[in-house]
């Protein structure tokens, strides 16, 4: 066991951060948002260590967990484009919710994975990418 990478106190800001991107997904991303301003305000001082890694692979889960997130609701678009016929209205919105609420679902599932693959490497000292 690494003992001075283990009292590192990047090392708790790092689990911390992982620990916030699993819990944004019940605050509707804001701790999310937090999490990846602390990413880039550290970033500075985890150059060149274990953590540098996954600093980049947070923020990057990140972004791409945002990109999701807005795919998820632009086949809400379509609605506008529906007129005044109520069942055209009806299936698309019907078609659209379906979509949102699986694409939510498997990008929640993600980065939660994510999160606790980064948290199972750093338990064992290693970056996130060899």
């Amino acid at each position: 066991m690494n003992y001075s990478i283990d009292q590192d106190p990047n090392r708790t800001l790092t689990l911390v951060l992982y620990i916030l991107y699993i819990i944004a997904i019940f605050t509707g991303g804001l701790l999310a948002v937090i999490a990846l301003i602390i990413n880039y305000v550290k970033r500075n001082d985890v150059r060149g260590s274990i953590f540098d890694s996954h600093f980049s692979w947070q923020i990057r889960t990140f972004w791409w967990y945002l990109f999701w997130n807005i795919v998820a609701f632009v086949p809400f678009i379509f609605l506008f484009f529906t007129g005044e016929n109520s069942n055209a209205f009806a299936g698309i919105a019907l078609g659209a919710s379906s979509f949102c609420l699986v694409v939510i679902g498997v990008s929640w599932i993600w980065i939660v994975y994510r999160a606790i693959r980064g948290i199972i490497r750093l338990n064992d000292n290693l970056p996130m990418y060899q």
